[in-house]
């Protein structure tokens, strides 16, 4: 049977990757997008098997009226995929508090919107899959990145006591961590915060750093299209899985040094436990 998708952000970059693998392969997919004319290609390509909504995921009425809408007009959710988002540069220092709001609104906000419209649903159906798109920041921590980081880092820790409260109701979360893609993430749907003269040798070398990357750790955006499908399909979907080869070499570096660290510094956390704690 084909599955029913609700994905956000699915005008461009990886939602429209997700979407158009789904729709390739015979599945039927709600696709959102803030501006409705960004998915004309998949209506035009694919007919009446997309439901086109418009939504801002900051608007949490209008989040609830879409899930709902797609519900009825598919029957059932089958995966709903939390996707919308974009990325805030700046170190801590240069962010501000509007822009820092902003991120918090569409990346962790935007997804707790959905997330609750969705929810009833689901737990009615006795079944779904929510999917929430991480990236490998949401693991690490990278300079010039604070404020991106502070909204993945919270849909970490929400989507893991997620997973654990709805999985007695038959619903399956899986948070997506990627690595670097190319898709405009970094370009124009990024936000950048005004310089300061400061940091101007930070930013350059991480841009040098950029640079001397190998090409082929950047991943192909529909190569990710692919493997969303594997993920809907497995039976016991994992919590988390990277999307990508960077994350796996880097992630198992960042855990071991954390390991070191706290291992080195046991005598301290013992010390800090009371009870006479000693060694």
């Amino acid at each position: 049977m084909p599955k029913v998708w609700f994905i956000t952000g699915a005008g461009r970059g990886f939602g429209l990757e997700f979407a158009k693998a789904a729709l390739q392969r015979g599945d039927r997919v709600a696709a959102t997008a803030r501006r409705a004319r960004a998915l004309d290609a998949l209506v035009t390509a694919h007919g009446d098997s997309v439901l086109p909504l418009p939504l801002d995921v900051t608007d949490r009425e209008a989040a609830f009226a879409a899930v709902r809408q797609a519900h009825e007009h598919f029957g059932r959710l089958d995966v709903v995929v939390n996707n919308a988002g974009y990325g805030l540069f700046g170190s801590v220092e240069e962010i501000s508090e509007d822009q820092l709001r902003q991120q918090l609104e569409v990346n962790l906000f935007g997804v707790l919107h959905v997330t609750q419209a969705a929810l009833p649903l689901l737990r009615e159906q006795g079944s779904g899959h929510l999917v929430q798109i991480s990236t490998i920041g949401g693991i690490a921590a990278f300079p010039n990145l604070g404020g991106y980081h502070v909204s993945k880092w919270a849909l970490e820790g929400l989507s893991e006591s997620l997973a654990q409260e709805v999985a007695g109701f038959g619903i399956k979360v899986t948070l997506v961590e990627p690595g670097g893609y190319a898709t405009d993430w970094s370009g124009s749907s990024a936000v950048h915060a005004e310089p300061q003269p400061q940091y101007a040798a930070l930013r350059e070398a991480m841009a040098a750093r950029a640079q001397s990357m190998d090409p082929t750790s950047i991943g192909e955006p529909s190569a990710a299209g692919q493997a969303i499908l594997d993920l809907a399909d497995a039976e016991e979907p994992p919590l988390r899985v990277f999307f990508g080869t960077v994350p796996t070499q880097l992630a198992p570096h960042v855990y071991q040094q954390r390991l070191e660290q706290w291992d080195q510094w046991s005598w301290l956390s013992r010390k800090a436990n009371g009870h006479g704690a000693v060694g």
